[in-house]
């Protein structure tokens, strides 16, 4: 019998359902709006949060639905995780299919689901509504792409 945590054995796209649903920190990061430069593709990063996040929990109000939804909004696959250059560094879709270990935070390691709220890598407290925020350009921020050890 292995002693290694299943996200250190099966490669993702290996993983049940199960297993892939939780490797989701519940950090939302990936739920804030971008703004891609049309020339350079250059992404900016905004801290305005897609009107189906609840940003009391960092949850998708409608998960099952939610690409029917917000039809732009992306389903995370082992294929697409490497070409999202704008996923950030501390999500551990990214860390694992780059081979690189889960922050001490994330909520496998730590066994606390809040645990990413209270390290503070999360969108908890400094997100609004795309529902309120008005202009995107008004809202850009640079903290979403961080590294947090």
């Amino acid at each position: 019998m292995s002693e290694k945590p299943f996200w250190e054995e099966i490669p993702l796209s290996e993983m049940s359902d199960e297993q892939w649903e939780s490797l989701c920190d519940g950090c939302a990061k990936c739920c804030l709006l971008k703004l891609e430069d049309e020339e350079t593709a250059e992404i900016a990063f905004t801290n305005v949060a897609c009107r189906q996040l609840d940003l009391k929990t960092c949850r998708c109000r409608n998960y099952e639905r939610r690409s029917k939804l917000v039809p732009d909004c992306v389903t995370m696959t082992p294929e697409v995780i490497p070409n999202l250059s704008w996923m950030p560094k501390t999500c551990a879709y990214r860390r694992l299919s780059e081979g690189k270990s889960l922050y001490n935070w994330h909520p496998l390691i730590s066994g606390d689901p809040q645990s990413v709220h209270k390290a503070g890598v999360s969108v908890f407290g400094r997100s609004i509504s795309e529902r309120i925020a008005g202009d995107l350009e008004d809202h850009i921020v640079d903290w979403p792409g961080e590294d947090c050890a």
